[in-house]
């Protein structure tokens, strides 16, 4: 019983260890459903499974001469080959290809206004889309009649197709104004004395099927536009003959149709002619058989997926060109505004004030940084301006602190405490620190001879209360960690000289960032409110009516992660974070002062181009991939490519600024077609886990200890590492 019962356990934890994660599954889902909007959207559009091939013209000899000289009703039911002619002085008006929302309207208006009627041919995809144009049909006592779903020449096509575009003609028509029909009229049809023998054989089995196929004996030709008299005149029948009229109220402009039409009712009204239904005209039975039952059903169902598609389309269209609009904007304005910055902070004689000299304190918060501790400690001992060390040990398990201490360095001290989080560890630190600037960093992260001092001089000015760093990726030489540094140096550093020149810098990075004491005390140290903390409380010092700068010289080269469950979970805990850290500080939105710009500058701007942005961004990825299917080929392609050459740019001037070498631009495109997939995805679990009122845990990223200085120097003045944890930067 016992081995029973543990074997059972296993199973179900081997169930739930195969489970799919909700990380991977809500997104995956939404994905599927967008692609399936954006396919039945194609489908009704006649981007899918449109076959727009016209059949030549073929011999007759075996078409029935009965019907080549017999009238427009032809009847091939139950091997039948008949042909009836409308009586005359009648006239049944026959309207091709719609119903469209732009000239159907119109045409029933005109139709109303004589107190005449028709016959509307249309097809599937239009009643799919305009349903209630349809039922409006039906309403005001028109007949309708089915003119295949996609519109092909069904002398093209099988059997197997030409059913296929029946059913689903039909299936449009009972969801939109629950009947059926047995009117049909081929796409491309012309004169009965124009059937051959291709087209033949199609209304044979299209009588098998028991519909009655109506061609037509006067052709207006309204669809060349050739003007309203020479409509009429091409619509006008022979004497007193009844006739078939066809015309069209869809694909394209109908503005000359509904003209002519107008004048040709009330005139041929006027010589005693009637205009009424195709079988009223006969005097038989309706065509219209109503629908009932699953088939009702299953046509609603059809109308509503469309419409949903449809709407859904709509929005994403919206979206994509709100989307393009904010990316187009954010990259003018950083551009725009980097290179202002980089004017101001870079032009001779300038200086945020008096040189700060004064020594500094180095907050160290490590957890578990036994592979990269010594080096960090290694390079801020190598500073070229006067500082403590304090590296506060989290709870390690892994000796980080016993790596410190043994190294016996001077103005390095260890502060232990137990397992609290970061924001604890930093105010540990705050509290242990003797001097009143504080510059903190994260314990992968190695920092140039000049950082410390570059980063503490915007003090100068007093009232600047936070300094933002460079911190720029050291493990680049691998694809995932070049696609980082791209971001790096362009989707941060340049937003942080943008944001610089706004005075709404959003986040001071965790890798490099500098506090005077007297401001972290003003808004109460680190919080453990979000996980986001250096968000959190760079939002808190503007608030505070502090000024936080950007420091381009006070680079850092920290270890960004190498794998993509790292990356993922690094940045799941930023996006999440993030917004976390918004909606704590939501009141500054209505708040004065310093506090209400920020809430109505910044805010808006972090919220736009951190959240709003990159959440509508796949759109057009999802809207490329579309494009590259479905079409228009070429308008898609070379759209997108105008998206990376704005990109490629902003790239390029960011490099430039940065010193960097261009070389790794090289990577660009592909970083956009798998890189910021990745992130989109990322981002939209942020988004869930918020909306659903989830939690998100801290998550502990694994380090190798792979980061050293540029050029390759040891910042201890030690030996090299070993080869395979040789990943020094690319200088």
């Amino acid at each position: 019983m016992a081995r029973r019962t543990s074997r059972r356990g296993a199973e179900q934890g081997a169930v739930r260890r195969r489970r799919l994660p909700m990380r991977y599954l809500l997104p995956s889902l939404i994905l599927v459903a967008l692609m399936a909007m954006l396919m039945l959207r194609g489908f009704v559009h006649n981007e899918i499974l449109a076959d727009h091939r016209i059949q030549a013209s073929a011999a007759s000899d075996r078409v029935p001469k009965n019907i080549l000289e017999g009238g427009p009703v032809i009847d091939t039911r139950s091997g039948r080959e008949d042909s009836v002619k409308v009586p005359d002085h009648k006239l049944v008006l026959t309207f091709d290809d719609g119903p469209d929302p732009a000239w159907t309207p119109k045409v029933l208006d005109v139709l109303k206004r004589h107190d005449a009627h028709a016959v509307f041919f249309v097809t599937g995809t239009m009643a799919s889309r305009y349903p209630d144009l349809v039922q409006r049909i039906v309403d005001e006592g028109h007949e309708v009649g089915l003119h295949t779903f996609n519109h092909p020449d069904l002398s093209l096509q099988s059997k197997r197709r030409i059913d296929w575009e029946l059913s689903q003609n039909q299936l449009a028509l009972a969801g939109a104004a629950g009947i059926r029909t047995s009117l049909f009229r081929p796409p491309y049809s012309s004169f009965a004395g124009q059937m051959d023998n291709k087209s033949w054989p199609v209304t044979e089995y299209i009588g098998s099927r028991g519909y009655i196929t109506i061609v037509n004996n006067t052709d207006s030709e309204d669809w060349r536009r050739p003007g309203v008299d020479e409509i009429i005149r091409n619509a006008t029948p022979k004497g007193d003959d009844g006739a078939v009229v066809l015309m069209h109220d869809s694909g394209g402009d109908r503005s000359q149709t509904v003209a002519a039409l107008d004048r040709y009712i009330a005139g041929l009204q006027d010589d005693g002619y009637t205009f009424d239904t195709l079988t009223a005209s006969l005097k038989v039975p309706s065509a219209h058989t109503e629908v009932t039952g699953p088939d009702l059903w299953k046509g609603k169902a059809w109308v509503v997926a469309v419409q949903a598609s449809e709407n859904t389309t709509s929005a994403l269209v919206v979206g994509l060109a709100i989307i393009g609009g904010l990316v187009l904007a954010r990259f003018g304005l950083m551009l725009l505004l980097s290179v202002l910055h980089a004017r101001k902070v870079r032009r001779r004689g300038f200086s945020w004030g008096r040189p700060i000299t004064e020594p500094v304190s180095v907050l160290v918060p490590a957890y578990n940084e036994a592979k990269c501790i010594e080096q960090t400690v290694h390079s801020l001992t190598a500073s070229d301006h006067p500082i403590e060390v304090i590296v506060i040990d989290d709870g390690s398990s892994d000796g980080t602190a016993r790596i410190v201490e043994n190294l016996r360095l001077p103005n390095v001290r260890v502060v232990r405490q137990l397992n609290a989080g970061k924001p604890a560890a930093l105010n540990r630190g705050v509290a242990n620190a003797r001097y009143d600037l504080i510059v903190m960093m994260d314990g992968d992260t190695v920092f140039e001879p000049a950082t410390v001092r570059e980063l503490v001089q915007p003090f100068g000015d007093p009232s600047v209360g936070a300094v933002a760093g460079n911190a720029k990726v050291g493990n680049r030489d691998s694809l995932i960690g070049a696609w980082q540094h791209i971001e790096y140096v362009m989707g941060f550093n340049l937003d942080r000289r943008m944001y610089d020149m706004l005075n709404c810098m959003p986040t001071i990075p965790g890798a490099v960032g500098a506090f005077r004491r007297s401001a972290l005390k003003r808004v109460g140290g680190m919080s453990d409110d979000t996980l986001a903390e250096d968000t959190d409380i760079t939002i808190a010092m503007h608030r505070d009516g502090w000024r936080v700068v950007y420091a381009e010289n006070a680079r850092a080269w920290t270890e960004a992660p190498e794998s993509v469950q790292q990356l993922w979970s690094q940045r799941y805990r930023w996006s999440y974070g993030t917004m976390q850290a918004i909606w704590k500080h939501r009141r500054a939105i209505i708040e004065r002062g310093p506090s209400g710009r920020f809430g109505r500058v910044g805010m808006p701007l972090v919220s736009l181009f951190m959240i709003l942005a990159p959440l509508l961004a796949p759109l057009i990825d999802v809207f490329l991939l579309y494009g590259l299917v479905f079409g228009p080929t070429e308008q898609t392609i070379l759209a997108w490519f105008g998206v990376l050459a704005v990109q490629a740019v902003c790239a390029a001037y960011a490099f430039r600024l940065d010193k960097e070498r261009m070389t790794h631009l090289l990577s660009l495109p592909l970083q956009q077609i798998l890189y910021r997939q990745l992130m989109y995805v990322v981002l939209l679990q942020s988004w869930i886990t918020a909306l659903t009122g989830g939690r998100l845990r801290w998550q502990k990223l694994r380090r190798t200890g792979a980061v050293g200085l540029p050029g390759g120097a040891s910042p201890g003045g030690g030996a090299p590492q070993q080869q395979e944890m040789d990943r020094r930067p690319v200088g």
